[in-house]
């Protein structure tokens, strides 16, 4: 009898989503954490001049909460490749939706995701993309 592992793809269409409102001391604990200080992230007056009227989240910030509903979808995955595109900015104290989506897996067993996080209340995308992982359900053991 062999050990052979057997590799379990998910369904195309399969989703997941959650739901996240920022707070303006998450985009100033991130600068901290990124170095990423640019004022229109931190600086409430600074912000308010500009096109945007108040701070904007950074875009890395947006894909670090995909990545981790990634990770609890798919423990161990491994990202091999990710493009994304920040359309309309992400404020402090509105409803973020964010979602994942099984796109496709191709022959090499590598699972393509579209990624998306979207304002409820604006009805608007903050961050378009896709990302390439690489995953088995025994990549966690």
């Amino acid at each position: 009898m062999t050990n052979a592992s057997i590799v379990v793809s998910p369904d195309i269409g399969e989703t997941h989503t959650k739901e996240h409102c920022f707070t303006q001391a998450e985009f100033n604990a991130f600068a901290d954490l990124s170095g990423d200080d640019n004022p229109i992230h931190v600086d409430p007056v600074f912000s308010a001049r500009t096109r945007f009227g108040r701070t904007v989240s950074h875009g890395m910030l947006l894909y670090s909460h995909l990545w981790s509903m990634i990770q609890s979808a798919y423990p161990g995955a491994v990202q091999l490749e990710q493009s994304i595109k920040f359309p309309a900015p992400t404020f402090t104290d509105e409803n973020v939706l964010f979602e994942i989506e099984v796109t496709g897996v191709d022959q090499n067993g590598h699972i393509h995701l579209k990624t998306q996080a979207s304002s409820l209340r604006r009805q608007t995308v903050g961050l378009e993309g896709a990302t390439i992982i690489e995953w088995s359900e025994n990549s966690n053991a």
